[in-house]
Parts: structure tokens; C-alpha cells; sequence
């Protein structure tokens, strides 16, 4: 891992984001590249080319501010001994952040949330959900302030489908960076029961086809999807939850059952995502 993206508006919710990304930049030996998206209605400026066309006073006005922005926002404590890079772009928020974690070769993206409580609201209906569906890389979306972020129980909901053995060898990866125990768990509902044996069956023909040393096979039995996922991971305190997305169907095939209100605050727990 060489290099991380952390999209940023400079509010709360980015310095989570920024403050976890710093702790595994250290650890890692990485670049952070901060990312500010700028959004106004008829300019048509490049800020990294210098150049500018229509509304480039405009731009040149928000682009100073911008920057005193970013002088103060570096000098938060946890960048220390950090390369930290600032990019500015006038862009829509998740294509701009696509095509700049592609430019720049980027390993992980790190985002700040304060959507709707719940795993379901924490990513999906914003930018954030669109940047998980449309990313090629990991992205691990932060939601509260976490002091020392580090991953000792990493849980990898999947169905264990074929398609899902696409990017686990990524979730490995990722694993290994922090000497996480991955937990792989499946869901067992009401609306997709399968008996005890055939689940850790599938369990076991799953991890078969890969080397792995630290991992736990898992079924928790649910009345969602969801609720099943969260209480895993309030029973065992899970560090982080890894799940798969593919493209345009985002996560709404994973994600599609209610929450109540309850379960929902559960759901403050740093989610990465892989997609397959």
C-alpha cells in the first residue's frame, strides 16, 4: 500500500476519516492525498493546470480560500511525520473522486459519513454509496472519531458465492496488512434458510480455495441480513466489516431489509468494501 485518498469538506466527519487514514498511512509507510471537490455552477477551470476559462475569478476567489483551508486542516496533530498532498478539482463529487483515485494509482480510498444510522444508510442515497458502487479499490467509510484505529477482527459477510471468491483475495490482503483474524459469517434468514450443514458447507468449500492462516467460519441465524451482521459484530467487537459490492447494483441486493431504530445505532462501525 503506497497510497491513500481521503475525499474531504473539512468538516467533522473528514477528520475521522483523515485521522484512521493517517493511522494506517503510518503503518504502512504512505502517501495521503487529501481531495476537495469544488462544485460551481459555470466554471470550467483546471486549479492543478493553472489555467482558467469562464468563471475563472470565481474559481481563483474559492480556490484561495480553499487552500487556507487546507493549511489549517494539515496541521491537525495525527498528520505529523505524514506526506500529505492537497488536490483540488472542479468536479461532481464520486466521478471526481473515481477518476482521481485512478490517476494517482491509489491503494485505499477513506471516507467520512454522517449519513443515516444504519449499515444500509451509512452507504447508500450519497456520494459515499456511489464512490463504494463505482470503485475499483477498497473503500473504507468512517463514521465517528476512533482514537487508535487498528484491526484485530475483520468480519467478511458474504453469500460465498462464486462471484464473491473475485475480490476475497483482496480482503486477505487487506487482512494481513494488520494481522486481523478474518471472520467470515453468512447470514441465515427466514427468507433464505438453508439447514446448518449445507451453510458450513458452504463455508468450507469457500475458504478451501485460498491460503489463509487467522480466519473463523461463522452462521448467524437472523431475522435480517443486516441485524445479523451488526449483532456478529457487537458480540464478537469487530474492528472493521468487509463486504463485497458489484457495480451498478451497488449494495442494494445485499442491503435490502429493514432496520429498526435501535439496531440502527449499532451501526457505527468502520465498513470497507471490495468490489467484485
Amino acid at each position: 500500500m503506497k497510497k491513500i485518498l481521503v475525499p474531504i469538506d473539512f468538516s467533522k466527519q473528514a477528520q475521522y476519516a483523515c485521522k484512521v487514514a493517517a493511522s494506517i498511512a503510518k503503518k504502512n509507510n504512505c502517501e495521503i492525498i487529501l481531495l476537495h471537490m469544488l462544485d460551481i455552477p459555470g466554471v470550467s477551470i483546471d486549479p492543478a493546470g493553472g489555467g482558467s476559462q469562464h468563471g475563472g475569478a470565481q474559481s481563483i476567489y474559492y480556490l484561495k480560500g480553499i487552500h487556507k483551508e487546507f493549511e489549517k486542516f494539515k496541521k491537525l496533530p495525527f498528520f505529523e511525520g505524514l506526506k500529505v498532498v492537497e488536490s483540488v478539482r472542479f468536479h461532481k463529487a464520486f466521478e471526481g473522486v473515481i477518476e482521481e483515485s485512478k490517476k494517482n494509482d491509489v491503494d485505499l480510498i477513506v471516507m467520512g459519513s454522517q449519513g443515516a444510522t444504519g449499515l444500509r444508510g451509512m452507504l447508500v442515497g450519497s456520494n459515499t454509496e456511489k464512490v463504494v458502487r463505482y470503485s475499483h479499490i477498497p473503500v473504507l467509510v468512517i463514521k465517528q472519531d476512533i482514537d487508535e484505529f487498528d484491526i484485530n477482527d475483520m468480519i467478511f459477510a458474504s453469500d460465498f458465492s462464486n462471484n464473491s471468491k473475485k475480490s476475497f483475495s483482496n480482503v486477505i490482503d487487506f487482512a494481513n496488512r494488520f494481522d486481523a483474524t478474518i471472520h467470515l459469517l453468512y447470514i441465515n434468514t427466514i427468507h433464505n434458510f438453508e439447514p446448518t450443514r449445507v451453510s458450513k458447507k458452504r463455508l468450507t468449500n469457500f475458504i478451501d480455495d485460498f491460503t489463509i492462516e487467522n480466519y473463523t467460519l461463522n452462521i448467524q441465524n437472523d431475522t435480517t441480513i443486516e441485524e445479523g451482521i451488526l449483532n456478529f459484530g457487537k458480540e464478537i467487537n469487530a474492528d472493521v466489516i468487509a463486504i463485497n459490492t458489484h457495480g451498478r447494483s451497488g449494495l442494494s441486493q445485499l442491503f435490502n431489509e429493514s432496520i429498526s431504530k435501535e439496531l440502527a445505532n449499532h451501526a457505527l462501525r468502520p465498513v470497507v468494501t471490495f468490489k467484485y
